[in-house]
């Protein structure tokens, strides 16, 4: 059982190093602040995830484990695609992106058209 279960962190590992290396190559080499949330929000978080799947594997095969791995995992999967959700609403309502398309006549597309309505 041991083996296997060095094998499967080990392969946690190198699967969290390659998202993570993903991710930060991403929010680097993209140009767009739009463009940028992508690396960091998704292949960053399975990144970190995986590492921290390896640890949580490793501490309780070690008799040692706890719930603070589970809790920092959930964490980060509740705290990532909101923070990206506010910074792509902030650069579409501020302007500093392209335009999103229209909504059709019978839709919204998010809250921009609810904006672009109201009197000020």
């Amino acid at each position: 059982m041991t083996d296997f279960a060095d094998i499967l962190i080990g392969l946690s590992l190198l699967i969290g190093a390659l998202f993570t290396f993903v991710g930060s190559f991403g929010l680097l080499k993209l140009d767009m602040p739009m463009k940028r949330l992508h690396g960091p929000t998704k292949a960053g978080t399975l990144g970190i995830g995986a590492l921290l799947m390896a640890a949580m594997i490793d501490s309780f095969l070690s008799g040692h484990g706890t719930i603070q791995h589970i809790l920092i995992m959930a964490f980060l999967f509740v705290t990532a695609p909101i923070s990206a959700l506010f910074i792509a609403k902030v650069h579409i309502h501020t302007g500093t992106c392209q335009k999103p398309p229209q909504p059709t006549e019978d839709s919204q597309w998010a809250t921009k058209a609810v904006v672009d309505t109201q009197e000020t």
